[in-house]
């Protein structure tokens, strides 16, 4: 790992115009690969070469890495700043290294914020509301002790500073409608109205957790509540009555430098890109095996049977750091384009979570109407293979909530798959999958229990043999697919993004 290590050190401090640094210095003897030789890359060759007990064998030695996480985090992690992230990073770069010069390599290092919380309390009146949780990102409280104050209602959606109480005592905690604004400006409006604490209820059914997105020198401990747990505040709020809280959270949030892996076929269209991305890092909370541990791994997978092949159109697999924390590494790399190397992509495929327990065969619902064009041309590549092999598939909504959002943004069409996250699965969804309706499609989404025992393999098996299929098509031809003409795009704007990555802004 020192290899990898002292690269991402060096990088630190690069040029910001050197978008991809290379991972090793290539020697004289590695020239550009004669494919020539290779037969040409077919969907039905690279769909057969993927088997389950491989994926499985991977998924075996990621959990491995994530043990590394244990002496800092006292429980397995691949969170971006622990060693089970960078013991990730170096089991992808090394993997891909030892398959020759079939691909160049590059990475990509930028600072990161990173946050973990390890434990929060809060009571409001004589009661702990019972769906309390702390935002992501939330700095601790004062001294991390506890702090108490009086709890007082915020006006409107507590956006403005005009929504704030003036006259408050000396210590008090914000109760502030969700809507409007992101956490992260309601926590900063809160700390700058003096409050102590920040407590966020739900303006809709169902508990809340998000993030507070970048630091801000005004954030303070932030909660978030349910709609339901809150109505017994606001009754007696509204009513003059005085509810003494206290609340308490331990937390850090700290930058840490971390790494994108970007590994290019060196044969095919350099002009014309397929590109495909999985994110390397888990969340704090444990190993995150199925996510993303299963998009990752199945790339890797992929890449490693492609070189077997010839292409015609380059094949570009990139690894993202920081998605758990919003995106942060796919953000990032779309940022550093050239409007010349963005157009090279022709499209751009997201792989996160492919093996959820209570799975359903989920597609973006990525409409050409309101996404660059191409991207619904993608959706319907998923949807012909499902339906060519008889098996039933949904629609998801293509909100925001993984690596896909940046290249969308600036005009590079997209898509993917999925098998579903903290949603419930619906009678209906049941009958079509199998599975338990009403409970999550991964039980353990987020949690310690997200090991490999928390893989469904056969769709594990199957959703790679559709991203198989989807980079087989597009590396052998465009023919049909919209050409590249801008990086950018008129989006029909349906209100503000509750979504930047898995946990929700506002």
């Amino acid at each position: 790992m020192a290899r990898l290590l002292s690269l991402i050190a060096l990088s630190a401090v690069a040029s910001a115009s050197q978008i991809q640094q290379p991972l090793h210095e290539s020697s004289s003897s590695q020239t550009a690969i004669n494919t020539n030789s290779k037969p040409l890359v077919s969907t039905e060759a690279i769909q057969a070469d993927i088997k389950s007990k491989n994926l499985l064998k991977r998924a075996k030695k990621l959990f491995e890495i994530a043990q590394l996480g244990v002496d800092e985090y006292n429980h397995p992690t691949r969170v971006i700043g622990s060693e089970g992230h960078l013991g990730t990073l170096e089991y992808i770069y090394s993997t891909l290294d030892a398959l020759g010069d079939y691909y160049t390599l590059s990475n990509q290092t930028f600072n990161a914020v990173v946050g973990n919380v390890f434990e929060y309390r809060l009571v409001l009146g004589d009661k702990e509301p019972e769906s309390t949780q702390a935002m992501s990102l939330t700095p601790p409280t004062p001294n991390k002790d506890v702090v108490f104050g009086q709890l007082l209602f915020v006006e409107n959606e507590g956006c403005h500073a005009s929504d704030y109480p003036t006259d408050t005592p000396d210590k008090w905690i914000a109760f502030i409608r969700r809507g409007s604004c992101s956490f992260g400006h309601k926590s900063a409006a809160a700390g700058k109205a003096g409050a102590v604490a920040a407590v966020v209820y739900n303006n809709e059914k169902g508990s809340l957790s998000g993030t507070l997105g970048q630091p801000d020198k005004h954030h303070i401990a932030t909660f978030g509540i349910s709609h339901k747990d809150a109505q017994e505040y606001l009754q007696d709020l509204k009513a003059g009555k005085n509810i003494t809280s206290s609340a308490y959270i331990d937390a850090i949030v700290r930058n840490t430098g971390t790494t994108n892996i970007i590994a290019q076929t060196k044969g095919g269209d350099q002009e014309n890109c397929v590109m495909l991305g999985g994110h390397s890092d888990s969340v704090s909370e444990g190993p995150g095996i199925n996510d993303d541990g299963t998009g990752s791994l199945t790339l890797l997978e992929i890449a490693t049977h492609l070189t077997k092949y010839s292409v015609n159109n380059c094949v570009r697999f990139a690894w993202w750091a920081g998605e758990e924390e919003g995106l942060l590494g796919s953000d990032y790399y779309v940022s550093q384009l050239t409007e010349s190397e963005n157009l090279k992509i022709r499209l751009f495929m997201d792989y996160d979570m492919l093996a959820s327990p209570n799975y359903a065969y989920q597609v973006y619902n990525a409409t050409d109407a309101a996404n660059p064009v191409g991207s619904e041309e993608l959706r319907d590549l998923y949807t012909d293979w499902y339906e060519a092999h008889g098996l039933n598939y949904t629609y998801i909504p293509f909100d925001g909530r993984s690596d896909y959002d940046a290249f969308i943004k600036n005009g590079i069409p997209g898509g993917g798959i999925a098998t579903g996250a903290e949603g419930v699965k619906t009678k209906e969804e049941e009958e079509m999958f199998g599975g338990t309706a009403g409970q999550w499609f991964d039980p353990c989404y987020h949690q310690l229990c997200d090991t490999v025992d928390n893989l469904a393999l056969e769709a594990w098996e199957l959703n790679t043999k559709l991203v198989a299929h989807s980079v087989a098509t597009y590396a052998v031809s465009f023919k049909g697919f919209p050409k590249r003409t801008s990086v950018k795009y008129s989006a029909i704007e349906d209100g503000p993004t509750r979504f930047h990555g898995p946990k929700l802004v506002m």
